[in-house]
């Protein structure tokens, strides 16, 4: 009888610890089951407080040129809650816009769940959290804006302290003392671009990562080893992604220039490389067939303050010997179309102008080794390079001479 009572309570408890298995299972199950997001798909949970029902949500991403942005998806906020659904191959760097308040914020789109606090005070301030990257990218903003705060801060005491000696070299034409003073200016600059590299090294699985990388190809003063050693880091499902490959790519295609360029360097006494590339209306243009007497090719851009200083000269140039055999190419490093014709007009250029749009991974520019501007190349009407980098009165006593 002891025996049995014994098994019956072995039974009873077995059955409770069953019982307990299938509710935690079940549970689990129910949990799974009324998940909002599925397999594939990513949902953006927002929340919009004190904002009324009906206001514009968009999302949006760049097109395939990396010029323009496009919509996404379109949604109405509705008790001060927005949801929008969609699917996804890869994580992607996209925007949120509330055109009601002209301003939005970035978001990277990636199969989850991705939660949203808007700040309507401060649109570009709103919250994106619930995934690893987004997080991440909410993060690196706060951070970001701490580092610029404190560069500004040692910016404006540099230039309260420096001005006025920067202001006497220009005088003086004291070049020594602008180059110290620019030197300086340019390392408290730095220390925003170096927190990225930090950022890129110690984040490997982020996938902002692979746009600070990707960012470094920007700098006249760029370091391929070091891009190739942070690429190289990176986790694997990184670099199957299209920036990813991108900036594989763009690596390649580096060393394949420098190769190129070793083998043949762009130098006075050389012949100029030949290159071609669309004009501001589109049409394609070579350095080949814009030849002259002499030539003088000019890299130069838009946002560069002492390009913009220097075109009144070389308009001047321009108009007194065009006419004796002086053609000009100019090869603009912006990347913006329309600021790139302004500056065209503005300043009543109307030599050839051509552009790929790619600022400093212009591949013309890194065919003729350029790491600043202006930078200029004088040639003959065989197109051998005869000078480079000459400015003012010595350009023009050299163009006249060559015209004879």
């Amino acid at each position: 009888m002891s025996a049995n009572f014994n098994t019956l309570a072995d039974d009873l408890n077995l059955n409770k610890k069953m019982k307990k298995i299938l509710f935690v299972a079940t549970l689990a199950m129910t949990l799974f089951s009324c998940s909002k997001v599925k397999k594939g798909e990513f949902l953006i949970t927002g929340t919009a407080k004190g904002i009324e029902n009906g206001k514009t949500v968009i999302l949006q991403k760049q097109d395939e040129s990396g010029l323009t942005m496009v919509p996404v998806d379109t949604v109405k906020i509705k008790d001060g809650k927005f949801e929008i659904k969609g699917k996804i191959n890869e994580p992607t760097f996209c925007s949120i816009l509330l055109p009601e308040f002209s301003n939005g914020f970035g978001i990277i789109i990636e199969n989850d769940e991705i939660k949203v606090e808007v700040n309507k005070d401060s649109i570009q301030n709103s919250i994106v959290s619930g995934t690893y990257n987004n997080d991440e990218l909410y993060k690196f903003g706060q951070d970001t804006k701490k580092i610029k705060k404190k560069i500004d801060k040692k910016m404006m005491d540099f230039q309260t302290k420096n001005m006025p000696l920067f202001n006497e070299a220009q005088k003086n034409k004291d070049t020594a003392a602008i180059s110290k003073i620019m030197k300086e200016a340019n390392a408290i600059q730095k220390e925003l671009t170096d927190s990225f590299d930090k950022y890129a090294e110690s984040h490997p699985k982020s996938f902002i990562s692979i746009f600070m990388i990707n960012g470094m190809f920007q700098s006249p003063n760029m370091e391929i080893e070091k891009i190739k050693k942070l690429y190289n880091s990176l986790d694997e499902d990184l670099k199957n992604t299209s920036p990813g490959k991108r900036v594989k790519t763009q690596i390649e295609q580096f060393e394949k220039v420098s190769k190129a360029q070793k083998a043949k360097p762009v130098a006075v006494g050389t012949i100029a490389p030949d290159f071609s590339a669309k004009d501001p209306n589109g049409k394609m243009v070579s350095l080949k067939s814009s030849l002259g007497k002499v030539t003088l090719i000019d890299f130069w851009a838009s946002w560069c303050g002492p390009c913009r200083k220097e075109n009144p000269n070389v308009v001047a140039l321009y108009n007194e010997f065009h006419s004796k055999g002086l053609n000009i190419v100019g090869v603009s490093l912006d990347e913006d179309l329309n600021e790139w014709k302004q500056a065209i007009v503005k300043d009543k250029i109307t030599w050839i102008q051509i552009s790929n749009l790619k600022k400093w991974q212009d591949p013309i520019a890194k065919m003729y080794n350029i790491e600043q501007i202006p930078t200029t190349f004088l040639l003959d009407a065989s197109g051998r390079i005869i000078a480079q980098d000459l400015r003012g009165d010595e350009l023009k006593a050299k163009v006249k001479a060559l015209l004879g």
